[in-house]
């Protein structure tokens, strides 16, 4: 093969692989820090010259038009696992966001009332109305011929992994994977999971149960042991004075047991709502286990699968299909200690859920929740409730 055809950077075969991964990366760190951290939640400001570094490398190597990508996902949250939702694996099937989950992106992206509504905040200058926008497919047609000059044939490799980076790990990984499969530290309404603790692959987005949590969180670790490089950019990037951070999650903090509830331990329960409700999984699934266990032959034949039932006793009845919600009552029916605990549960998210109860209702509405659990009989519960009692 003629020498010019062999690109003017010539590398070992490691060094090809560690170009791509650094490419790659610098795209993933594009994605979490600008697209979703910055632009659709808001949780940092960035410099005006690190967010036009962000958002052009974004078009240069993925084609990503911003407003499109933080309006789909802004839809997600809003809409997250109903049949709204423009990419829930519990909607649709975890094999096609997995391995369909750009389609479903470029689906979404034809919508023009998401835009419309979801799509606000934006960038809407002059590149982005004449350049970025408009020509949405430029930018990856300039990168291939580039990559082809400076590394010849294996260029095109490196081009091609770039351009199935983010469709699979982004739009395939952590929307599919992360509402399906992994750990949880917090209870949401949603199916959100965390694939592993440590976020260094995806940018931190693998810590996709915590970001559910605290949407609007610049950081996405939440537990000792969790990593999440995104927000270590972040931090190097506030050093330099680069980058702005607006909110992080808040912590738990614990204080003496009030006797009697106040606003100050309403507004601590709604803040640390999902702390919340994960320890009163803990207990929901601890009854539950010994409870089912003792129902297991008398519904057999009616409730064929405990594991669903566990999960039904940890979500609202109307997100329920019917025969889940029959099959369900026919549970709870059974058990006195387990329709307690559930409907103690449903009177619980009630607390933030009503907003058209003044302060005064609400902080009577969770004392008398904390005097009902603490004279229920259940052993759990009445801990619990003390517990409750502690949030500062």
């Amino acid at each position: 093969m003629p020498a010019f055809l062999n690109g003017l950077i010539d590398l070992p075969w490691w060094g090809y692989i560690v170009v791509t991964l650094t490419l790659t990366h610098i795209t993933i760190a594009s994605v979490t820090i600008f697209l979703h951290r910055a632009q659709a939640h808001r949780a940092l400001d960035l410099h005006p010259i690190v967010s036009h570094f962000f958002r052009f490398w974004l078009w240069f190597t993925t084609a990503t038009v911003t407003k499109a990508w933080v309006a789909i996902h802004r839809k997600h949250h809003a809409k997250c696992e109903t049949p709204e939702d423009p990419h829930s694996p519990q909607m649709v099937g975890i094999n096609k966001v997995l391995w369909q989950g750009a389609e479903l992106y470029r689906a979404e992206a034809a919508n023009s009332a998401t835009l419309e509504r979801y799509g606000h905040g934006t960038p809407d200058d002059w590149l982005e109305r004449n350049i970025y926008t408009p020509h949405t497919y430029a930018g990856i047609g300039i990168l291939l011929v580039l990559q082809l000059i400076l590394f010849g044939p294996i260029g095109l490799t490196i081009w091609a992994v770039q351009m199935l980076w983010i469709p699979f790990f982004a739009a395939g990984v952590i929307n599919g994977i992360g509402h399906y499969w992994g750990y949880r530290n917090f209870a949401c309404e949603d199916a959100s999971t965390n694939i592993v603790p440590w976020g260094i692959l995806i940018g931190g987005e693998e810590l996709h149960n915590n970001h559910h949590a605290y949407g609007s969180s610049a950081k996405l670790s939440n537990r000792w042991y969790e990593v999440d490089i995104g927000w270590t950019y972040i931090r190097a990037l506030e050093l330099f004075g680069l980058a702005s951070v607006k909110k992080v999650a808040p912590k738990v903090r614990w204080g003496e047991i009030k006797h009697f509830c106040d606003t100050d331990l309403l507004q601590a329960i709604i803040t640390h709502r999902y702390d919340v409700m994960t320890r009163y999984s803990r207990i929901m699934k601890k009854v539950s286990a010994q409870e089912l266990e003792k129902l297991r032959g008398a519904l057999s034949d009616s409730i064929p699968d405990m594991r669903e039932i566990r999960r039904w006793l940890n979500i609202d009845q109307k997100e329920l299909r019917a025969t889940e919600q029959v099959k369900l009552q026919t549970v709870l029916s059974s058990s006195e200690q387990l329709r307690t605990l559930y409907q103690m549960r449903q009177d619980l998210t009630a607390v933030w859920s009503r907003s058209t109860a003044s302060r005064e209702q609400l902080v009577k509405q969770l004392q008398d929740w904390c005097q009902k659990a603490e004279s229920s009989g259940i052993a759990a519960l009445s801990q619990f409730s003390l517990k409750l009692r502690c949030y500062a």
